[in-house]
């Protein structure tokens, strides 16, 4: 009879596991959105680290809305394998390093215990782009974002991510006891300065001493992630199966390569992160602007272009020739709006990711990456797109990325974003003089130096035109 993975499963010798007692791992994280890329990228990091250096670095994993990992990663005493996928073969790794589980929908009181408990010395997060309640046209809160204006009005039961920090560092500091490192891993640009900023005007609006203790003694380090993570499926967890002998509901695939970016601004300890791989460096900006940019941005066109062209996977869209070469286009032509970046050379990286993005092996949904486009234009289009507009030259990539992803949403139909309604509206009165004059046209979506951009904005067209 099959059991599921635990602490008592005997796992065969191709399985790499913790070289360290895991019996004596004490919480010293909580990390916030017990996700695939956490449980792929952080906790991975966090567990070579233990190996390197042990300490008190355990992890409290928090979903904020969904119990389902929570118990997954409960009935299995917190273990998981992350399988390591190539044209070499597959590597499977335990990963130990998560000591606890909280759905925080069913327990808001253990989630605030968790992040007031001194031991607590650093909050990461990954919980999407949208999850902040950032108001892009401003930079600070979205007064409509549903978790901003409930944590405004109840601090003291809080539902948003941005709520849960505010009130741990409350109640931290009615305690006192200093404050955690919040440490944001999502594909924000200058992150941890973008969540500072947030959390500071939340604790301004209900106690002005709060916030001024958080700016003076909190620390917000900026971060760059770098893992393609696709989504578990079924043939996942069948593999995995395979591979330990045991279910493992929690199983993951993902590429070889692994990089984070840290700036090193920790103000109560952190794990000997750089032990197990991560960079630890005073600016994180060049690093994290060359992912968002090539990474992310390429990521965002080659899944749109899978969409237009019938195909499932990034892998697939990689095969095409015509389309591959498209995405070398892009990177190339975006390279240029980019800072020197501290011991990378940009065109072996942008090699790099090309191979990344055709490894057989990996089955990197298109409409996976699809999610929330309209959240993710500013910092991997729009952004490289105003800075190739200031220095005189055209933009055209980024001009063809946008047509590119309009064309989608037209084609299908449907898109999963949190502006759906407005986006599906506009792509409903495309007409062939100016396609994309109703996109344009939604509110905060555009910078307005795009929006006046003619010149930028026919090559939008020409590129919606050619699908």
């Amino acid at each position: 009879m099959m059991t599921h993975l635990s602490s008592a499963s005997r796992l065969p010798a191709r399985v790499r596991l913790h070289a360290y007692d895991r019996a004596n791992l004490k919480p010293g994280i909580v990390h916030i959105g017990l996700g695939a890329f956490h449980r792929a990228h952080q906790a991975v990091f966090t567990e070579r680290a233990l190996e390197a250096e042990f300490g008190p670095w355990g992890i409290v994993a928090v979903n904020l809305r969904s119990a389902d990992p929570v118990d997954a990663l409960e009935a299995q005493d917190g273990l998981y394998c992350v399988i390591t996928r190539s044209e070499k073969g597959d590597q499977c790794e335990l990963i130990g390093a998560t000591v606890g589980w909280i759905c925080a929908a069913r327990d808001k009181a253990r989630v605030l215990a968790a992040l007031a408990d001194p031991a607590t010395c650093v909050v990461t997060m990954t919980v999407s782009e949208k999850a902040y309640g950032l108001d892009p046209a401003t930079g600070g809160l979205d007064d409509n974002h549903p978790a901003v204006v409930a944590d405004v009005k109840m601090p003291h039961a809080p539902v948003g991510v941005l709520g849960f920090l505010v009130e741990g560092l409350a109640l931290r500091r009615a305690a006192g006891v200093a404050p955690f490192a919040v440490l944001c891993c999502d594909n924000l640009p200058s992150n941890g300065k973008v969540v500072r900023r947030l959390v500071l005007e939340m604790a301004q609006r209900r106690d002005p001493a709060l916030a001024s203790w958080i700016a003076e003694e909190g620390a917000f380090p900026c971060s760059m992630v770098d893992r393609i993570v696709p989504a578990a499926t079924d043939a996942t967890r069948a593999r995995a199966k395979a591979l330990l002998g045991t279910e493992d509901a929690l199983a993951l695939e993902t590429e070889p390569f692994l990089q984070w970016v840290i700036e090193d601004r920790f103000v109560s300890g952190r794990p000997r992160w750089e032990a197990g791989g991560a960079i630890l460096v005073e600016n994180v900006e060049p690093y994290e602007k060359m992912k968002l940019r090539l990474l992310n941005g390429t990521h965002t066109l080659l899944a749109h272009l899978g969409i237009l062209s019938g195909l499932d996977y990034i892998r697939e869209v990689m095969a095409v020739p015509d389309l591959s070469a498209k995405a070398r286009a892009h990177m190339e032509e975006v390279a240029s709006t980019l800072d020197p970046v501290p011991g990378i050379d940009l065109s072996d990286y942008i090699t790099a990711l090309l191979l990344r993005f055709s490894n057989p092996t990996i089955d990197h949904r298109n409409l996976q990456i699809a999610l929330d486009t309209s959240q993710k234009l500013p910092q991997r289009l729009l952004s490289p797109a105003l800075d190739a507009l200031e220095k005189g030259e055209e933009g055209a990539a980024t001009a063809y990325a946008v047509g590119v992803w309009m064309a989608a949403v037209k084609k299908r139909g449907d898109c999963e974003d949190p502006r759906r309604a407005e986006i599906l509206e506009a792509a409903a009165v495309m007409n062939a003089t100016d396609p994309s004059a109703a996109f344009f046209a939604i509110p905060g979506l555009f910078p307005p130096e795009l929006v006046a951009a003619r010149r930028w904005r026919d090559q939008v067209n020409d590129a919606i035109g050619a699908f």
